[in-house]
């Protein structure tokens, strides 16, 4: 049998054992973007890359407000995830061409959830083919670029007017 080794996983395999800071909270109050991978923020959201991706340019959009309600979110905070996330769209058409999206937000551990306590949309850019025999049958995902590559190459689009 061969063997792939992916050690960078284990940073998320391994769980904190008591609770863990908020990542949607706490990245934004640091200053470096880059090192954080946040590549935009908005007015009431920002857009993140997925530190843990499921393909390619997978980001995520979430509110600075701290919940995990959809209905804590007044009607701007909503419209500025979706603008963000519309945002997110275009430039990974422009930038990767991907031929489909997964989009959304798992709700509590049982959606799916790996932070609860804090709501956050997934953009997942998709390519015909991408599901073969890797993730299918060995249960493994093969990222082809590297967080740092993906966040050069996105990062200059989200200051394009």
């Amino acid at each position: 049998m061969e063997r792939i080794w992916a050690p960078w996983r284990m940073e998320y395999i391994e769980k904190c054992d008591e609770p863990c800071a908020c990542i949607f909270c706490e990245l934004p109050k640091k200053g470096n973007d880059r090192e954080n991978l946040i590549l935009f923020r908005g007015e009431h959201s920002f857009v993140i890359m997925n530190k843990f991706p499921y393909a390619v340019g997978h980001l995520m959009v979430a509110p600075y407000r701290h919940t995990a309600d959809l209905n804590d979110l007044p009607a701007e905070e909503l419209t500025d995830i979706i603008l963000n996330t519309r945002k997110c769209i275009n430039i990974l058409k422009k930038s990767m061409n991907p031929q489909g999206f997964n989009i959304g937000a798992n709700l509590g551990r049982p959606g799916g959830a790996g932070i609860i306590d804090h709501i956050h949309y997934h953009i997942v850019p998709r390519w015909n083919g991408d599901s073969n025999f890797m993730p299918v049958i060995g249960g493994t995902r093969v990222i082809s670029q590297n967080l740092e590559n993906t966040y050069d190459r996105l990062y200059p689009l989200f200051s394009e007017k």
